[in-house]
């Protein structure tokens, strides 16, 4: 009995060996899967970084070249208000003298006209009295 005993306890401690190296094969194998998995994750976020970094870089530079463009447009629009300030006073003293002139023409003419009057008038009355002698 204490044979069968003793063969009994060594087939049930084989047979949770065997149970043991079982689970255990199955363990090693679902951690070889995970580890493959994880080597398949962490090529594929390579693989992303690749394709964002690419993209950062040139986000990044275009967005310095709009930044370096507001900073010149800055004083470019300053300038041009200024110039715009500039050209419409002198063209506002452009036409006040423009007028001025047109004005001072006309009372020129006027002028002209009155002494080309006077004038005739005189000549009239010269010739008026020159007839008169004769």
């Amino acid at each position: 009995m204490a044979k069968s005993a003793l063969a009994l306890f060594r087939a049930k401690e084989e047979e949770i060996e065997r149970k043991k190296m079982e689970v255990r094969d199955k363990v090693q194998a679902y951690m070889g899967r995970v580890e493959e998995a994880n080597r398949r994750l962490s090529d594929i976020r390579e693989e992303l970084d690749a394709l964002i970094d690419p993209m950062r870089k040139d986000i990044a530079f275009l967005r310095k070249k709009i930044d370096n463009a507001n900073r010149e447009l800055k004083p470019l629009g300053q300038s041009c208000q200024k110039k715009e300030r500039e050209y419409k006073e002198a063209l506002e003293a452009f036409n006040d003298k423009n007028k001025e002139k047109t004005q001072l023409v006309s009372k020129l003419m006027e002028l002209v006209s009155e002494s080309e009057r006077l004038r005739m008038r005189k000549l009239e009355e010269l010739s008026k009295s020159i007839e008169t002698l004769s």
